[in-house]
């Protein structure tokens, strides 16, 4: 990763974390990333946030008990991954495939915001007996970024060998990528890779039924038979029993923090979204290389759609990252207009107005009190 910052002064060689004295904090919109290919595929593991999960840390809500059967139900889909070899290896070597299992080879985790759908998904992954390099754990965003940069042909190839594959945030509202990702699952159940995937229940529709699954199993066309449905109920846990996020703080608080925090970054809330426009969002995340928190001044409503699309997809790695956000200017959950949230993107603003909070209330501890 490249960006044009200023070179740091001795005490920065203490160590990442160590305090720098009278060093200016890093800039968002002075860093342009560039990721190989082979950085995007060696990535697809659970990030930070989900890297230390498992089934026994999940804290089911007792007032929901499908969630403490989505951890049975997903433990026992874990264990049967350790068997036998993929179809698609035994193919490779002219061996006759082996016959088909019986049951769903794929799970889908159907559910609204902060049900703990990624903890558990990130569980799953783990809990799979199978080398870290034969499983991969990735956004749907990151999926397809992958398939831009090495091609279709070639992400088969990469990921057929694979024993699992995990798709978090499956996008239901994009026909095209959507019909892409259906092609490459495809391709990659007749290689014998099992599936996991998760997509989230739209505001409006909650307490319908089986709303987003059905219209997850209809996206993905043919391989409904592949998945099997998996309700988890509840309310958002990063509110659940919390205070609310505190209001946004002052230009001077929010610029005094990131003065007086190693590894923060400064900038404003317009010229970062300016500059978002031109980096592809397969790199946001080697934005947010090293950073240990991000300070904006002036946050204002997004302009557009376009706009809030790409600070949606910032707002999940740096809530992947666990790097806290501090505001000034408008709360976050003013961010997008009334007619974006009712729109068809409105799961995505309503998940970024959810992680975003969290993220201020994480970064609470920066302001001088």
């Amino acid at each position: 990763m490249s960006s044009s910052q200023p070179s740091p002064s001795k005490s920065a060689a203490q160590g990442p974390g160590s305090p720098i004295a009278d060093a200016a904090p890093l800039s968002l919109s002075a860093r342009e990333p560039h990721v190989p290919a082979d950085r995007l595929v060696a990535e697809m593991v659970p990030p930070p946030r989900f890297d230390s999960v498992r089934f026994d840390t999940y804290i089911p809500d007792p007032k929901q008990p499908s969630q403490p059967e989505a951890v049975r139900v997903l433990s026992a889909f874990a264990a049967g991954l350790g068997s036998a070899p993929s179809a698609g290896k035994r193919r490779w070597f002219g061996k006759k495939a082996p016959a088909k299992a019986t049951g769903p080879r794929g799970v889908y985790l159907d559910g609204g915001y902060g049900v703990g759908k990624t903890h558990l998904l990130a569980s799953l992954w783990h809990a799979t007996p199978a080398e870290p390099q034969l499983k991969a754990f990735g956004t749907f965003v990151e999926l397809t970024n992958l398939v831009g940069a090495l091609g279709f042909q070639q992400t088969v190839a990469t990921l057929s060998g694979h024993r699992l594959l995990c798709i978090d945030e499956f996008e239901l509202d994009d026909p095209g990528d959507t019909v892409l990702v259906s092609s490459l699952l495809s391709r990659l159940v007749e290689s014998g890779v099992a599936l996991a995937a998760t997509s989230n229940t739209l505001p409006g529709k909650l307490g319908e039924g089986r709303f987003a699954a059905a219209d997850f199993l209809r996206e993905i066309q043919g391989l409904s038979a592949h998945f099997r449905p998996l309700r988890i109920d509840g309310e958002d846990y990063r509110h659940r029993g919390l205070p609310e996020a505190p209001p946004p703080y002052t230009d001077e608080q929010v610029t005094r923090a990131a003065h007086a925090t190693a590894g923060a970054s400064l900038d404003a809330f317009p010229e970062l979204l300016d500059h978002l426009a031109k980096v592809h969002p397969s790199r946001y995340g080697a934005l947010t290389d090293d950073l240990r928190a991000v300070c904006l001044t002036g946050v204002a409503p997004v302009p557009d759609q376009s706009t809030a699309l790409r600070l949606v997809v910032l707002a999940d790695r740096l809530y992947d990252r666990e790097v806290p956000v501090l505001a000034s200017g408008v709360p976050f959950d003013r961010l997008f207009s009334d007619e974006m949230l009712n729109g068809g993107y409105r799961k995505k603003y309503f998940r970024a107005i959810s992680r975003l909070t969290a993220l201020a209330r994480d970064a609470k501890g920066l302001v001088a009190q």
